[in-house]
């Protein structure tokens, strides 16, 4: 209920109580008006003020009704009552709540130790608001406590409820990743070096060709298995993965660039720097990757120019250049691909990083620099 509401109902049944107490007991003219107006007092204060406010000038109006007048009205007492409940639900506010456990003192004392009530009504009621307030706020402060420790458990459990989905699907979308870039990998060299075998073994025997073509059926059936299970794990961590195929690596950037040039007719060239060094799989899935998203930014937004792809391989880390002798940096276009957020994000996924802008000299450059080998966590 409303306070405004609750206030009118608490100042009505206050005025007739008081008008009724002094129709039976008589009383001259000022004392009368002065029980009227603390009666209203002791109630009206819930409604236009603010619940320390209140909680101050209806205990005021109280005090005041017992020590000159010795006598108060049960509305007077009841909102009392209610403006220590506001103080102690007062979640937050420690002052407060402090206020409302102390509403009930002035009443100790006046029941100990104040002008005696001209009625047992009042003597009652001075000895009940003694203990009725300090018990009402320390109530609703123990209930708002328990409100918000219940409001802590639920927020607590959702965070910990999404947590733990976050990692099982950074785990799943992990797992993902390895079939998909390493394991994929392996089964299809499989299936191709079985195929080779089976084809180029000078009088293999039928039984051994045979045997070459079961594995490679077998690979290939597995790799169709993997595909559809890289499928559910992609549908459960919300994300839609590119091609399922065996992933190539840095072996294949001699076709790779062969394929460019034979779709722009623009020069494309392969600079190899270093001593071949073994790799990470995955490392040399990413480098193909951010190597044929380059060479497709390049044909798409610099038509015809000419493109160098720089490798050079260290003890720890490949460094890898891919430029365009272009117009450089295409306009920033927000509603279009996400070709370098790709590349950037699969360099950081290996542990390395990489950069893109305006070549020195004009066109475009993609600078990235992975590490030998994945660390082990």
């Amino acid at each position: 209920m409303r306070p405004r509401v609750v206030a009118a109902v608490l100042g009505l049944l206050a005025l007739a109580e008081a008008i009724a107490r002094l129709a039976v007991g008589g009383a001259d003219v000022q004392n009368a008006l002065g029980v009227c107006l603390l009666a209203l007092g002791g109630t009206v204060p819930l409604a236009l003020l603010p619940p320390a406010g209140a909680a101050v000038a209806v205990t005021a109006a109280d005090v005041l009704a017992l020590v000159p007048l010795r006598t108060l009205t049960s509305g007077a007492a009841a909102a009392l009552v209610i403006a220590a409940w506001r103080l102690g639900g007062r979640g937050g506010h420690p002052a407060e709540q402090a206020l409302g456990a102390g509403l009930g003192l002035p009443f100790v004392v006046l029941a100990l130790a104040g002008p005696r009530p001209t009625a047992t009504q009042d003597a009652f009621l001075t000895a009940a608001l003694a203990v009725a307030g300090p018990a009402a706020a320390l109530t609703a402060t123990a209930r708002q406590a328990r409100r918000e420790a219940a409001e802590n458990r639920a927020a607590r459990q959702v965070i910990a409820e999404t947590l733990v989905e976050h990692t099982a699907r950074g785990e799943r979308s992990r797992i993902a990743r390895e079939l998909h870039d390493v394991v994929a990998h392996h089964i299809s060299m499989i299936a191709v070096q079985a195929e080779t075998a089976r084809l180029t073994t000078p009088a293999l025997p039928a039984a051994g060709a045979q045997r070459l073509l079961a594995i490679g059926d077998t690979a290939r059936a597995a790799l169709t298995e993997m595909r559809r299970l890289l499928g559910v794990l992609r549908d459960s961590t919300g994300t839609a993965g590119p091609e399922l195929a065996p992933q190539p690596g840095l072996a294949q950037l001699a076709a790779l660039l062969d394929e460019a040039r034979d779709a722009s007719g623009a020069g494309t060239r392969l600079i190899l720097r270093g001593a071949p060094l073994a790799l990470d799989p995955s490392i040399e899935l990413a480098a193909y990757r951010i190597v044929q998203e380059a060479l497709t930014n390049a044909r798409r937004h610099a038509p015809g120019a000419a493109v160098d792809v720089e490798l050079l391989r260290t003890a720890d880390c490949l460094h890898l250049r891919v430029r365009d002798n272009g117009p450089g940096p295409p306009p920033e276009d927000p509603g279009r691909g996400h070709g370098l957020a790709g590349m950037r994000e699969r360099a950081a996924a290996v542990g390395g990083e990489l950069r893109t802008g305006e070549a020195a000299g004009g066109g475009f450059l993609v600078d990235a620099t992975l590490p030998a080998r994945i660390e082990e966590t």
